[in-house]
């Protein structure tokens, strides 16, 4: 039951968070798109994966400290859109693992075609 309510919870997170930052007055903010939401320690903590679309290290690391000034608006947001008394805090980072799985892809690629080769 426990997961039902944190799968449903990361669902609608998913979904508010994008509406709640094309509120806000920073274009960098508006235009970013989230890739997934994952909720931990009894939907307390909501951690926030960004597409890092093509923002450098220094871009991200702006957003970043921007996104965690603006997260108790982001909260209220979404506390105001469903009606809940609480909201969990939400934690944003940067989502790689498109780029940790294209690596790993080439991987198994050259293994196969060093098998092939042999």
């Amino acid at each position: 039951m426990s997961e039902i309510k944190k799968l449903r919870t990361e669902s609608i997170l998913k979904e508010l968070i994008p509406e709640a930052l094309a509120h806000l007055d920073d274009e960098n903010l508006k235009n970013l798109c989230v890739v997934d939401v994952e909720c931990r320690k009894g939907r307390y903590d909501a951690f926030v994966y960004l597409d890092k679309m093509f923002f450098n290290t220094h871009e991200q690391e702006r957003i970043l400290n921007t996104l965690k000034k603006a997260s108790r608006a982001l909260q209220n947001y979404c506390m105001g859109e469903q009606g809940w008394y609480r909201c969990p805090n939400f934690h944003f980072k940067f989502d790689d693992r498109l780029e940790y799985q294209n690596h790993m892809d080439a991987l198994f690629e050259k293994i196969k075609r060093k098998n092939d080769e042999s």
